[in-house]
């Protein structure tokens, strides 16, 4: 009956020590605790023996070179592209007038730069004692509703916290709310 060794480093056995993270430590290892083991596995005859038995065909290595090469040319784009579409987007920062005199402080378009909305929303709300939630806004895009006028503030502590966000892509809305005709023409009329 033959006993199995695993490893102190790693806990796999000798043979697999090879694929783990650690493979020098439990080499190491291995040549303290088991130098015969060492000697099988990790000698220059050892390591020739296997090497021999893994040879592949220079028509397999051309693949294998041909389809990495493709694989890193396909991420480079990829990562080209988002870095494209980063710097193409905008964060809008729109001040919306609900009532006559309320105002709600909305900002969009901040998830393109990685920033996480319900912590930034969290931090809005404290800054500012006020109410701030993230939801969905007509067009299907999250957006941060921050209730109170914080436009201004709102955008150096963009800039401030976030350095992922170029201050050129912000922008600065003002949305107000036209009156009515037939309440313009009586505030008119009072004047008068």
């Amino acid at each position: 009956m033959s006993t199995i060794i695993y490893c102190g480093v790693c806990t796999l056995p000798p043979e697999y020590c090879e694929f783990s993270a650690s493979r020098k430590k439990c080499e190491q290892w291995l040549l303290q605790t088991y130098p015969a083991e060492h000697a099988r596995l990790y000698s220059d005859q050892a390591i020739t023996e296997k090497m021999a038995m893994t040879t592949l065909s220079d028509e397999k290595v051309a693949k294998e070179a041909a389809k990495m090469e493709k694989a890193i040319s396909k991420e480079e784009a990829r990562m080209a592209r988002e870095l494209e579409k980063k710097m193409a987007s905008k964060v809008v920062i729109r001040r919306v007038e609900r009532n006559k005199r309320k105002r709600v402080t909305t900002v969009t378009g901040l998830e393109v730069f990685g920033v996480d909305l319900k912590k930034t929303a969290k931090e809005f709300a404290n800054h500012f004692a006020c109410g701030g939630s993230v939801s969905k806004n007509p067009q299907g895009q999250d957006e941060i509703v921050v209730q109170g006028d914080f436009s201004d503030e709102i955008l150096q502590i963009i800039v401030k916290k976030h350095p992922s966000v170029p201050s050129d892509n912000i922008e600065l809305v003002d949305d107000v709310k036209k009156p009515k005709k037939g309440a313009a023409s009586a505030a008119t009329a009072d004047a008068q």
